[in-house]
């Protein structure tokens, strides 16, 4: 993925066909399998956004598909590694969530 652009986002569609807009934050892997870490597109600006976990799997044709982590250890696991890769990311070091603005101390 790259940021060269800005942001990834993403409509993802529930079990209902109801769809969604989700911004891609991170993609782990742990354990042997791929997981990526969204938020909703319409938090992705507020502080205490929703993070959505899903483990990304292949249907019967091939196709890579998105599904629900139901194993509630393993969803505290990943979320703890995907906290602390965010909160270390370059997205919180350019001073919008530290009140630094171009690396200098206020």
């Amino acid at each position: 993925m790259s940021e060269e652009y800005g942001n990834d986002f993403i409509v993802l569609c529930d079990e209902d066909g109801k769809e969604a807009e989700f911004e891609h934050l991170d993609t782990l892997e742990y354990e042997g399998d791929t997981y990526m870490a969204f938020i909703p597109a319409e938090m992705s600006l507020a502080p205490e956004a929703e993070l959505v976990i899903l483990k990304l799997e292949q249907d019967e044709s091939g196709d890579d598909v998105l599904v629900s982590v139901d194993d509630d250890a393993l969803l505290d696991t990943l979320f703890e590694q995907f906290s602390e890769r965010i909160d270390e990311s370059e997205f919180y070091e350019d001073g919008e969530e530290t009140g630094e603005e171009d690396g200098e101390d206020l």
